[in-house]
């Protein structure tokens, strides 16, 4: 009976004792939605072609973790986008999760709370809503505190998961990039990021605040200069504003890649960007036990 157990679960492909844990990042309600009524839920078939999350309404972190012996010390909080109507969950945070655990980096891939969608298809209800700035703001306060709860967790649970408490940072796709943005702009001493990346973020819905702080974390930006929303030249414009504040940033453009481009193979030169993100880690020493 245990042979034939052993090799039904390896026929599902998976061990039941192998399952990312879930850490839900408040204790009741989520402070500020308190009376959100919607349900999580998940589309696997839209115009993006890929799975998306929607109407997250607790926020969560999904763990993944280097194998027994790997890990190197770096957490990262993986954001991903949506224009806060979805989340790639996907190609912007799962595939994102399991390349990086596989060079020693614990990931935490962030479930951020998100605009209510009123059908099962957020990607169609994203097209045909007109201008989102005014319907988007609400909610990046929101997520931005969320970010900004991932960074205290894992800070404050360090040790549990194996990291340093000085090698926490985020990384942020589009809409994800709003909130890795924010986090890196607004912060206290537990929920500083030591390091941030902006992957195509869109920086104009960034919660900026008095601008970039004195102590703020070394940026990595990258983006596509054929990104077909414009965000390439708001990629620029975080570089710049970190400079001229006399902070470390790294900046890479792309010609082609597009937008929401993430893990996706597209036979494009950005298919290589995650290992330009290894390369800038490396070198600030973050990839190393």
């Amino acid at each position: 009976m245990r042979i034939a157990a052993a090799l039904l679960l390896s026929l599902l492909g998976f061990d039941a004792f192998a399952q990312n844990k879930v850490i839900r990042l408040y204790d009741g309600p989520a402070p500020g939605s308190e009376n959100w009524k919607q349900t999580e839920q998940e589309n696997r078939t839209n115009l993006w072609q890929t799975p998306v999350v929607f109407n997250v309404v607790n926020p969560t972190l999904t763990v993944f973790q280097p194998e027994v012996g790997k890990a190197n010390g770096t957490a990262v909080v993986i954001c991903p986008g949506g224009a806060f109507f979805a989340l790639s969950i996907d190609s912007e945070g799962n595939d994102v999760a399991r390349w990086l655990t596989a060079k020693g980096v614990t990931c935490f891939v962030l479930k951020y709370r998100l605009v209510e969608c009123k059908t099962t298809d957020p990607t169609i209800e994203v097209m045909t809503r007109g201008p989102l700035d005014d319907v988007v703001a609400p909610v990046v306060k929101l997520a931005l505190a969320d970010g900004n709860a991932a960074i205290g967790y894992l800070r404050k649970h360090a040790a549990e998961f194996g990291v340093s408490p000085e090698r926490i940072g985020i990384i942020g796709f589009s809409a994800g990039g709003t909130v890795a943005m924010s986090a890196a702009l607004n912060y206290t001493a537990e929920t500083r990021p030591n390091f941030v990346a902006a992957i195509y973020a869109a920086y104009n819905w960034a919660i900026k605040g008095s601008g970039v702080p004195a102590d703020a974390p070394p940026a990595f930006v990258l983006a596509a200069s054929d990104d077909p929303l414009g965000l390439a030249p708001q990629s620029v414009t975080i570089y710049q504003d970190w400079i001229a504040a006399g902070k470390s940033a790294e900046l890479h453009l792309y010609s082609k890649g597009g937008h929401g481009f993430g893990m996706k193979l597209q036979h494009q030169p950005s298919d290589q960007w995650i290992e330009r993100f290894a390369d800038w880690l490396e070198v600030r020493g973050l990839m190393k036990r």
